[in-house]
């Protein structure tokens, strides 16, 4: 099963609520973790990785807090999960150039590689925006039988 960290779903959470609320300056990392019901410091130190790869902005002082550096329809899901969780690889033989021991006589690897590169594709696909619009719009990977299917709401 493919699976979303808890740090990287917690971004795109943050992300998508920071938003939906664009005539706010900046909202703490309470405030939003408040909202959803999430650890605030771990939330914090998302959203501390989140300004250090430029995808959010932070506000010091009184009235402080996080905004999006960029709209929200120029932030990839995908880049969210990059810069949270490092590459994005759904088996450890499409890593590096080197692969495993297996390598001579594996029969999956490239169609692993293309599954990987499809998954991808469809994280680059959707904004922050599309999340914060309507998530039902947003686009809709099946695995069925190998294939990768992508749907468009």
């Amino acid at each position: 099963m493919l699976k979303l960290t808890k740090k990287a779903d917690y971004g795109l959470m943050a992300l998508k609520y920071l938003a939906e609320r664009p005539e706010t300056l900046a909202l703490s990392a309470k405030e939003i973790a408040d909202a959803y019901g999430i650890p605030a410091q771990l939330l914090a130190k998302v959203l501390q990785r989140l300004t250090k790869t430029g995808i959010l902005r932070s506000h010091a002082g009184m009235n402080g807090g996080y905004a999006l550096a960029r709209e929200a329809s120029h932030i990839s899901a995908f880049e969210v999960i990059h810069s949270i969780d490092g590459p994005f690889f759904i088996t450890s033989c499409t890593k590096g150039a080197h692969g495993c021991d297996l390598t001579p006589s594996c029969t999956i690897k490239e169609p692993l590689a293309r599954v990987n590169e499809t998954i991808a594709g469809v994280l680059k696909s959707i904004s922050i925006g599309d999340l914060a619009d309507d998530p039902a719009k947003a686009p809709a990977l099946a695995v069925n039988h190998g294939l990768v299917t992508l749907t468009l709401s």
